[in-house]
């Protein structure tokens, strides 16, 4: 229903109700008819049913399958660390997910506790959760609105109504009806919402929507419905396990045929073949994967950025689209005075400034007066600590005439206040009164621009009242409102004697204007640079706030997020008569949205998915959240956000700081080049394994690896280096590159074709070694087994950058450079100790089967091994030799 747009004695005599209120049984019937008014929760998954969501991913799907086989052919030691892997990532899955349902029962501890209602005419207290359709609400400030109501009594009544439309200052309440049934919710003045605040006057309300039929309510119901979308990551890696599983497939039965035509036992082949493909599967991914992720989400906590799902962490390199509320997300949730017209001069104040700009303010009368007025003509005042506490437009000018030396405490001795008209939203103005030490009264007056203009006859400038000059002083007021600041104007009036009839008519009347006070909630002096910054890395900021259109394309221009004038800013009403279809053709070109609803975010970042587009989106209110679920990640505040939002959200900015967002992005581009890395890594690994037991048989030789051989290469020489390449820092430039496509391969930029050939290069200079070996008679299966290991980690040092050699010129220094990651380097050497154990000490060559190689012997296998890492270095110089040419 429309209730905005109806008479009060309409509105009451549908809900059958009266100014007294329902009686109590009547209210008891209603409550029986409506239910409770409270927020229903949504269908809860079971914990045993999040628990079995977690091995639904195809990559664990594989290893299940992997272990299986493992415990079949008889290899315990593979199948328990597979298992062990297992149930490790479904452990972590499970906690991150658990404390994700928590959202609904933090919006559900939003409703006000208590409320007080009339009942038979009587005022009685009742708890929320009783209010039905029809009670008569009594609002005071301090108290949270208990249900939707229709404003019918308002003596200087307003809201703070930011958590539910983004608008970041109180709204002043009336009770006329409105006559556009199309109205977003910031702009229904004579609406109260449930779980808005009451910070300031009273008022009287009937309840037309209790529980779910609130505002609230619908909030939460689309919280509910809303499905989480699956992250960049999850994607490629179900990509990556089964493109892993046809190839595993494939070389099973490769090897099984080519066994058979040779006239192997089929079930040896058999045995043989499925050993080889279950060591070819990257056991160690979702554990590189979950450290990998941790890491970072470890490292962003000392950034303020604390990551409450783990994929979240790699998304962030991904994202295309940041969509971020206004309030208290670009701009700093608080009122300040950031421009002063006054005696024909303007002032450029700034959050509250008080260097020169303020001694020039007050340096002449006009301005003296004005900062005076300022300090006087305000009901705020100091709390306990010295906080400020009252209207946030009436702190902020406390604020601004504080900072530049004018303190209320110390005028008020001196210029005792003894009358005043208070503000009223009729009036739009309040008016003090106070004894001046020279003789006589001086009243001030600060007000709405137009009202406080016609009732004015002079200007104070630096030589003295003058008549006004409507055109400047309108012109002036037209500028400053187009530039999004909220105008207010002061007047003065002095008096032989305190007037005997202190009313509107008599004391508004005949002022002297001191000029005007441009307000707004100011940007973040950082967010402007960090919109600087993901403009430079290929992100998109949008903004989307509840404010108004005028408000946010200020706003916006000051931040950079557009560059002029022209470009356009949709407002809600418009979004929602345009068809889903019209505006995703729109979408891409819109940069600013303003008076936009919740339901209206949820369209806006799902035309954007629409579009291929991976959408962050930042807000610390309840109606961020239905859309901080949807997006691909959701970025809550830590200060001023709600426990819904942070609930709902995947990531939480700890200060607030739009500007740590641009760190979050640039790790998680970090964690997905050390995953790629990692892959690389390992199935360059696994298919030089391949390459070395596929290869003999066909020149002659014997299988060189033992199945000890094989799970000793995965679990140490594989496992060991390549968890360590979780820690390798980025690389220089990647924030300079745009983001990768959200359907990129994980093997994309030819590392595919890579894992190949150097895998066969790998596998190649390993039975190359062997036949020269068995050529000499020496400790042939010792040699091979150490080639191939070896020939790993000259490779996982050359894997770290795909670009920067190690015999760079800053070679030791940076990302990349050969002492910059100090993990992977004494894992190398933890590894090259391990291996050369396996060779020499004696109980480790009766489990390994090898024997002690001579210094020949190992000074053979170091130098063939070490071709690998010579070819990859040779073939970076290569390229950036090219690159520096093309150039």
């Amino acid at each position: 229903m429309r209730w905005h747009t109806r008479e009060i004695k309409d509105v009451i005599d549908s809900m059958g109700s009266s100014a007294k209120g329902l009686t109590g049984n009547e209210a008891l019937r209603r409550l029986s008819e409506y239910g409770t008014n409270t927020l229903k929760e949504g269908k809860k998954r079971t914990r045993l049913r999040m628990l079995g969501d977690q091995f639904k991913d195809f990559m664990i799907l594989v290893l299940i399958a992997a272990a299986v086989v493992s415990g079949i052919v008889g290899d315990l030691k593979d199948t328990l660390v597979i298992v062990i892997i297992i149930i490790l990532n479904a452990v972590i899955g499970f906690v991150q997910e658990y404390r994700a349902e928590k959202a609904i029962e933090a919006l559900r501890s939003m409703a006000a506790p208590r409320a007080f209602v009339r009942r038979g005419g009587e005022v009685v207290a009742v708890a929320s959760a009783e209010i039905v359709p029809g009670d008569i609400v009594l609002l005071e400030a301090g108290r949270v609105v208990p249900a939707d109501l229709r404003i019918i009594e308002s003596a200087n009544l307003k809201i703070d109504e930011a958590a539910l439309t983004g608008e970041s200052m109180p709204v002043e309440k009336h009770t006329a009806k409105l006559h556009d049934g199309g109205l977003p919710l910031g702009d229904r003045r004579n609406m109260a919402f449930k779980g808005t605040v009451v910070p300031y006057g009273r008022g009287v309300g009937i309840a037309v929507a209790t529980g779910m039929e609130t505002e609230l309510g619908a909030v939460a119901r689309m919280l509910s419905e809303e499905k989480e979308v699956k992250t960049p990551l999850q994607k490629r890696m179900a990509r990556f396990g089964k493109k892993i599983a046809i190839a595993i497939l494939f070389i099973c039965a490769l090897i099984f045929a080519v066994g058979l035509a040779r006239g192997e036992e089929p079930l040896i082949m058999l045995l043989t073949a499925i050993s080889l493909a279950v060591a070819a599967i990257p056991e160690a991914l979702p554990a590189v994967i979950t450290v990998s992720l941790a890491l970072g989400a470890k490292k962003l906590i000392k950034n303020n950025a604390l990551i409450r799902k783990l994929p979240a962490v790699e998304t962030l390199g991904s994202v295309t689209f940041i969509c971020t509320d206004k309030t208290g997300t670009l701009t700093m949730n608080r009122m300040s005075v950031e421009e002063v017209f006054t005696g024909g001069d303007l002032y450029i104040l700034g959050a509250g400034a008080k260097d020169t700009t303020g001694a020039a303010l007050g340096g002449a009368e006009p301005g003296r007066e004005l900062l005076t007025a300022m300090a006087l003509s305000n009901d705020a005042c100091y709390g306990t600590g010295g906080a400020l506490i009252g209207d946030p437009t009436e702190t902020a000018i406390f604020k601004a005439a504080l900072d530049n030396g004018y303190d209320k405490k110390t005028l008020d001795q001196s210029l005792p206040r003894v009358a005043e008209l208070p503000f009223d939203s009729d009036r739009k103005m309040m008016t003090t009164f106070h004894k001046d030490p020279s003789g006589g009264y001086v009243s001030y007056t600060k007000g709405g621009v137009e009202v406080i203009i016609d009732r004015s006859s002079q200007a104070l400038t630096a030589t003295g009242p003058r008549p006004i000059d409507r055109g400047v002083l309108t012109k002036e007021s037209e500028r400053m409102a187009g530039d999004g600041l909220r105008v207010l104007a002061v007047g003065m009036r002095r008096w032989p004697e305190l007037p005997q009839e202190i009313t509107s008519e008599v004391v508004e009347a005949d002022l002297t204007i001191l000029g005007y006070l441009g307000l707004m909630d100011p940007p973040r002096p950082e967010a402007k640079e960090a919109i600087k910054l993901c403009k430079r890395a290929g992100i998109r900021p949008v903004m989307i706030t509840g404010d108004h259109p005028i408000t946010a394309r200020a706003i916006a221009l000051r931040l950079g997020i557009i560059s002029g004038n022209e470009e356009p800013v949709m407002t809600g009403p418009h979004l929602e008569r345009l068809p889903l279809e019209e505006f995703e053709e729109k979408v891409l070109k819109i940069s600013v949205y303003a008076r936009v609803a919740p339901e209206q975010k949820l369209k806006i970042i799902k035309a954007l998915q629409d579009k291929g587009e991976f959408v962050a989106m930042t807000g610390d209110g309840v109606n961020d959240a239905p859309a901080l679920k949807r997006a691909d990640i959701g970025v809550s505040m830590g200060i001023t956000g709600t426990d819904v939002a942070k609930e709902a959200s995947h990531m939480i900015l700890l200060d607030d700081n739009f500007a740590s967002i641009v760190g979050a992005v640039q790790s998680g581009r970090r964690i997905y080049d050390n995953i790629r890395k990692f892959i690389r890594y390992t199935m360059t690994s696994n298919s030089a394994e391949i390459w070395t037991i596929f290869l003999p048989p066909f020149f002659g030789l014997p299988i060189p690896l033992l199945p000890i051989h094989i799970l000793w290469i995965n679990l140490v020489t594989d496992g060991l280096p390549g968890l360590a390449l979780a820690a390798e820092p980025e690389e220089a430039g990647i924030m300079q590159r745009p983001p990768r496509h959200p359907k990129e391969s994980v093997f994309a930029g030819g590392m595919g074709l890579q894992i190949i050939w150097v895998g066969f290069l790998m596998g190649g200079l390993t039975v190359l070694s062997q036949a020269l070996s068995l050529a000499r008679g020496a400790h042939w299966q010792t040699i091979v087994f150490t080639v191939l290991c070896l020939s790993q980690m000259g490779y996982v040092l050359s894997v770290r950058s795909e670009t920067k050699s190690v015999f760079s010129r800053d070679a030791l220094s940076g990302a990349g450079g050969i002492l910059s990651n100090k993990t992977l380097l004494g894992a190398v050497a933890l590894t090259f100790i391990l291996q050369m154990a396996t060779i020499y000490v004696p109980l480790l060559q009766g489990v390994f089967k090898t024997e002690a190689l001579t210094i020949r012997e190992l000074v053979f296998a170091l130098a063939t091994s070490s071709i690998v890492f010579i070819v990859m270095e040779f073939l970076k110089l290569g390229k950036n030799t090219n690159h520096k040419k093309a150039g």
